[in-house]
């Protein structure tokens, strides 16, 4: 063979070797720092030619996706309920004979109606927290353990504008569940569902968060209703409401509460009340007997859509927009302003007015926090005094009465009862959102007489509100009468309460 080509052959295997022993080495460095394997080509980003990235990774594990502690440490805390409710049924079919001799009774009949769903123990001595539309208008509850063990309920306190309730059972050395941290929840991490859905009892299943803060339309009035759920694809169906919502640790972090489907059965979503909100609401039954809430006292919009729709100028991307206050606002006297977009609570951040709602949630009427606003690109920080329905930062005592109604009262002095010619009566002194405003009653209105009752003292008007709501009277509804002193003319007013 000519000299040159020999040497032109062996030059070419060196290069050759030496190329296949430095890729060997490089792709062997390559898989212990990265795991990646370039013999085999195993490197999508080179299909879109990107650069190649030396990522050094920590080597911590993905979450454990077993479920078995986390189930079995939630369990035996969900609890089986039953209810009974009488309902008033028409009649559906009359008797020949009374159609020409007379209909006879027509009074609408009562019949039974039971219903299920779950509950969930949150104390070694019985106190259960369920929805409030699984216990509302019960006659009776039963309350089935894990270990079959039954027990009559009684009812503590409920809360339909959160749909949670507390109920307790006359038990001893329960087995409660742990509170977990729902604002530590973050979106694609693992929950369990625990509840009964359709009666079987001790039921599990899986998913993941898949959105946080989620408003949804319940079919029922959603104005005054807390909407700031966490959204799983964890099945629940009927049954299910009122169970936990628990994370791998087996901790409480929400109450299963709805579905939307078109066929009442689980296709895909669910929602869950968060712990952080329930807990609260079930610590105030318990000690106050009615939810504490503390109020900024603002009207709230979600800030992108204001952004995109009416104010330009908003250069907070994401929170809630001010777009008015209340009579009587806390936050309009610590400085925010119309225009204003919430940002934070206490360093939470606000992504929305769900988002507001649900941090606002945790507080009381006299709590002060630390509310960050941004004006038109500028960040600003307020400490607010939070205040109840009322305007005032006193507790709340007795049942949802002065919270649906919506206004504060108070009653009349001897020299505005010498100056109106009356003995009696309380004046309404400040309305918010709720059924005195509805109506169409303003501030300023001399509230007499409500069903026929001599009205002295405004715990006079929550008293009858009370025996309406709690059942335990045939009204349905309010109907009230009184004047405005400026005119002095006599006027009526209805509020219907059950609706």
């Amino acid at each position: 063979m000519n000299k040159f080509w020999k040497n032109l052959m062996y030059a070419t295997l060196i290069v050759l070797i030496s190329g296949s022993v430095a890729a060997f080495v490089t792709a062997k460095l390559m898989k212990e720092k990265t795991g990646m394997n370039l013999l085999t080509g195993d490197n999508s980003s080179s299909v879109f030619n990107q650069p190649l990235q030396q990522v050094m990774y920590s080597g911590a594990a993905a979450e454990n996706t077993d479920f078995t502690y986390a189930a079995d440490k939630t369990v035996h805390a969900v609890v089986h309920i039953k209810v009974s409710t009488t309902i008033s049924v028409g009649r559906q079919y009359i008797d020949p004979f009374e159609f020409f001799f007379g209909y006879g009774d027509q009074r609408p009949r009562q019949r039974q109606r039971t219903g299920s769903g779950s509950g969930v123990i949150i104390s070694t001595d019985g106190y259960i927290i369920t929805n409030n539309h699984v216990v509302e208008d019960a006659d009776s509850i039963t309350v089935t353990l894990n270990d079959k063990r039954s027990f009559t309920a009684k009812i503590i306190g409920t809360d339909p504008t959160t749909d949670i309730a507390l109920i307790k059972i006359n038990a001893t050395d329960l087995q409660p569940i742990t509170f977990g941290d729902s604002e530590k929840l973050k979106v694609g991490e693992w929950v369990l569902a625990v509840g009964n859905p359709f009666d079987l009892t001790s039921t599990v299943t899986a998913g993941i968060v898949s959105a946080k803060g989620r408003s949804i339309m319940t079919g029922e009035s959603d104005r005054d209703k807390i909407m700031s759920f966490i959204q799983t694809d964890a099945a629940v169906n009927v049954g299910n409401s009122g169970g936990a919502l628990v994370n791998t640790k087996g901790e409480l972090v929400g109450i299963n509460t709805a579905i939307t489907s078109q066929t009442g059965t689980f296709i895909g979503y669910s929602f869950a009340v968060p712990i952080s909100i329930a807990g609260k609401v079930v610590s105030d039954l318990k000690q106050y007997g009615s939810v504490q809430r503390g109020m900024l006292g603002v009207f709230i919009e979600d800030a992108e859509f204001v952004k995109k729709n009416i104010d330009t100028k908003i250069k907070a991307l994401e929170g809630a927009y001010v777009a008015d206050f209340a009579m009587r606002s806390s936050a309009k006297e610590a400085g925010i302003e119309k225009g204003d977009v919430i940002t934070a609570v206490n360093g939470n951040k606000v992504t929305s007015p769900n988002n507001l709602q649900e941090q606002i949630m945790k507080f009381k009427p006299g709590d002060k926090i630390k509310v960050t606003i941004d004006r038109y690109g500028q960040e600003k920080e307020f400490m607010v005094e939070l205040r109840n329905i009322q305007g005032n930062t006193e507790i709340m005592k007795g049942n949802n009465s002065a919270e649906l109604l919506g206004a504060a009262f108070k009653p009349l002095s001897d020299k505005q009862k010498k100056e109106y010619g009356v003995s009696y009566g309380i004046e309404v002194s400040n309305v918010s959102k709720g059924k005195i405003q509805q109506c169409g009653i303003k501030k300023g209105f001399v509230i007499m007489i409500v069903n026929d009752e001599k009205i002295n003292t405004p715990e006079d008007f929550y008293s009858i509100t009370d025996k309406i709501l709690k059942g335990t009277t045939d009204e349905k509804g309010l109907l009230i009468k009184g004047f405005y002193p400026i005119s002095g003319a006599t006027r009526h007013y209805a509020i219907d309460l059950i609706d």
